[in-house]
């Protein structure tokens, strides 16, 4: 990618949706790489609600230094209901024509690219998607930005988990996000050497759960971690553990529900470097006479899926994964 076909003076970013670690690197990428292209770089403000609000600035080299370490997003994010209208579209694209903004680079998730894709069919405003979100739900990406920070966050809590529940004799379930996908519940289980995981994907047992923890218990394990995706079909933590409770209430028993906590924090080295190459890409596809489509990363290599694509279809769970797991939580 190495030949420009587009010429762009000004070009907008923003963040949208839920906030993910690693969203600061990809602005920085963005902005410093349209800057090199000889644009003027505009931030614009809680996604489409400032978009429409007309809470843009431009931004400068200066203004993304040491922001790549940090967690959340500079610009700030939002969820839009005025934007989901046509008079919220139309008063949005009315202040990029303010601002004179030619064409925009959106960071986020599928309701991010939702918007994206109705905006430019229906104003013809220039959109690439870059895919920034922790639940790695996204098609046209191996990962998503902020997906490999979440898992460490779980990771290190569970952990700590699992030095408590080992020294009082407890049956811990932890819940971590993922409302339709298991992808952070699945890698930090088996990270974690859960006794059970959780996921929207395969459906509950719960008394076969019961039935598998009181083998434990019989083999001699006094405590146990179970991972429970908050979109699991039987619900949370809290609901899972109520059920085996019913069951057997011969469990000292604890809920953690780790929330938002799985947004924050410093973004992973994985992280800042899938950012910063997908805000460099993203920019360059611009130029490329891109639109309309979602940068990430495919086996090691930048591709291009339209949004369509990315929001219809969504990563599948691998079932080989999640059958190792269980032959190692024995």
């Amino acid at each position: 990618m190495n030949r420009k076909v587009t010429k762009y003076k000004r070009i907008g970013v923003f963040t949208s949706g839920g906030d993910a670690p690693g969203m600061n690197a990809a602005i920085r990428a963005v902005v410093r790489t349209g800057i090199n292209y000889g644009a003027e770089m505009y931030g614009i403000m809680r996604g489409y609600d400032g978009m429409i609000k007309g809470d843009i600035k431009k931004l400068i080299s200066k203004d993304v230094s040491g922001i790549i370490q940090r967690g959340g997003t500079i610009l700030q994010s939002a969820r839009s209901e005025d934007f989901k209208t046509v008079e919220g579209r139309k008063q949005a694209f009315e202040s990029l024509e303010k601002f004179k903004i030619e064409a925009l680079i959106a960071i986020g998730g599928d309701g991010t690219f939702t918007g994206a894709k109705i905006f430019t069919e229906e104003f013809g405003v220039p959109i690439i998607g870059i895919p920034g979100t922790i639940d790695n739900d996204l098609y046209g990406s191996d990962t998503t930005i902020g997906y490999d920070t979440a898992m460490n966050t779980v990771m290190e809590s569970v952990d700590k988990l699992k030095d408590t529940a080992g020294s009082h004799n407890r049956l811990f379930f932890v819940e971590v996000m993922g409302r339709d996908a298991g992808f952070i519940a699945l890698n930090t289980g088996i990270a974690t050497g859960a006794e059970d995981i959780l996921i929207p994907e395969t459906t509950t047992n719960i008394e076969d759960l019961v039935i598998s923890l009181k083998e434990n218990k019989r083999k001699g394990k006094t405590s146990a971690i179970i991972i429970v995706a908050e979109g699991d079909d039987l619900g949370g933590a809290y609901e899972v553990a109520q059920k085996v409770k019913a069951l057997d209430s011969s469990y000292s028993t604890r809920v953690s529900v780790l929330g938002h906590i799985q947004r924050g924090g410093s973004p992973s080295v994985a992280d800042r470097v899938l950012a910063s190459r997908l805000g460099f890409e993203a920019v360059e596809a611009l130029y490329l006479g891109y639109s309309g489509v979602m940068a990430g990363m495919v086996n090691g290599r930048v591709g291009y899926t339209p949004f369509e694509k990315s929001i219809k279809h969504h990563n599948d769970i691998d079932k080989d994964l999640l059958r190792m797991a269980r032959f190692l939580s024995i």
